[in-house]
């Protein structure tokens, strides 16, 4: 068969599977109602969990800093692209984290998947005795971090705290390294931090924590996963995303100096790649204002409401909305095919909620993945869980 003959048949076959992606166009920017495809949305689907993605005092400051820094960087961080608006924001990121992390420093990178490839290919260069236990639900960039770090790895059931222990325990490894998310992206609970930064410690290990959907929401101060949960410790590894509630873009590990001077000689995705626009950085250093200020305070609390919102609003008999107190409101609709059919339901009717289908989310479990901003309005969110009621209804009545 011809290479194009295969790839048509594949695609093919994706869509009779109710697998295929697709995309969408907006022509608004990052809002709660913007306009897709030509048409006025209600938009469930964005990580801009804080609703800082357009706020004009972020749109004013990465004009401030394109005015002062220019449009690009000009080459990797080691060559001549770190400007004083990246350093800048790397010493602030790390106040961030000082009261968790002692010694802390942090280092910037352009994506959040960039990040956790490079700090996976960074311990592993540490050592030829590197072993990683990952938890089962982990994001796809942690995943190929692994593969491409090329170290053994051990995976661990969700959230199952004793069995870690168990593999931590029979690991000869010079290097252990615990790695997790700290909100799931798919099914929004929290890891159990503080159970396992004890086994780290009692195994000498040391926690990575992907803290993408928390960084921003969680904590008083909105520092993230680990001062929600208080923790403090040398064993810890942070890494935050900055183009989620933080509204901007890219992403930033954290730990202790040594370890982070060690990724700027080793990690290949930072030592190689061009680096972010100094603008970005600049306009992030006022979006870390905000987040820390009585406006994200503020925000945060909206957030908090409207989970409740939602919550409250769905009254389902067949799908299952899983338990998470996080801005990441999944509904399990389980078949694919109906997955899809409840996502296009809603698009009619003026939502745009995405259906998630293996392989990102296992076989049976394809879900609405329901995501809320600050920026929601309470009533919009009531609205939202009044019609997923009615399709499943709907569907119930089909079957």
């Amino acid at each position: 068969m011809k290479p194009l003959e295969s790839l048509r048949r594949r695609l093919a076959q994706l869509e009779e599977q109710d697998l295929r992606r697709v995309r969408r166009t907006s022509d608004s920017p990052c809002i709660v109602q913007p306009v897709v495809d030509g048409r006025p949305m209600l938009a469930f689907c964005s990580n801009d969990y804080l609703g800082l993605a357009n706020d004009p005092r972020i749109a004013r400051a990465l004009q401030e800093g394109v005015d002062r820094f220019g449009t690009g960087s000009g080459a990797s961080h080691l060559i001549s692209g770190h400007h004083r608006a990246h350093a800048r924001l790397e010493e602030r990121l790390a106040a961030f984290v000082a009261d968790h992390v002692p010694d802390a420093q942090a280092l910037y990178f352009s994506t959040g998947y960039m990040a956790n490839v490079g700090v996976l290919a960074g311990i592993a260069a540490l050592d030829d005795r590197v072993e990683v236990f990952s938890e089962q639900l982990n994001h796809a960039s942690l995943i190929d971090g692994m593969r491409l770090a090329r170290v053994p790895v051990n995976v661990y059931g969700h959230c199952d705290v004793g069995a870690l222990d168990d593999m931590l325990s029979a690991s000869a490894a010079n290097i252990k390294l615990v790695v997790t998310d700290s909100v799931f992206s798919m099914d929004g609970d929290l890891a159990p931090l503080p159970e396992l930064l004890a086994l780290c410690e009692r195994h000498d290990a040391w926690l990575l924590v992907d803290d993408a959907h928390g960084f921003g929401v969680l904590g008083e101060r909105g520092h993230g996963a680990l001062e929600h949960f208080g923790l403090r410790s040398d064993h810890l590894i942070y890494m935050g995303t900055l183009g989620k509630a933080a509204g901007v873009a890219g992403a930033f590990v954290a730990a202790d100096a040594s370890l982070i001077d060690w990724l700027v000689q080793r990690a290949r995705s930072y030592v190689f790649s061009t680096a972010s626009p100094p603008a970005l950085a600049h306009a992030l250093l006022a979006s870390l204002d905000i987040i820390e200020g009585p406006d994200g305070a503020a925000r945060r609390e909206r957030l908090q409401s409207l989970v409740s919102t939602l919550a409250q609003g769905l009254q389902l008999r067949r799908w299952r909305r899983l338990d998470s107190s996080t801005a990441i409101q999944p509904v399990v609709v389980g078949d694919n095919a109906h997955a899809m059919a409840a996502a296009k339901a809603l698009y009619d009717l003026g939502y745009w909620v995405p259906a998630i289908r293996p392989p990102t989310v296992p076989a049976g479990t394809a879900r609405l993945r329901v995501t809320l901003s600050a920026d929601h309005d309470p009533a919009d969110v009531a609205r939202l869980a009044e019609a997923v009621n009615r399709i499943e209804r709907h569907q119930e009545d089909l079957a």
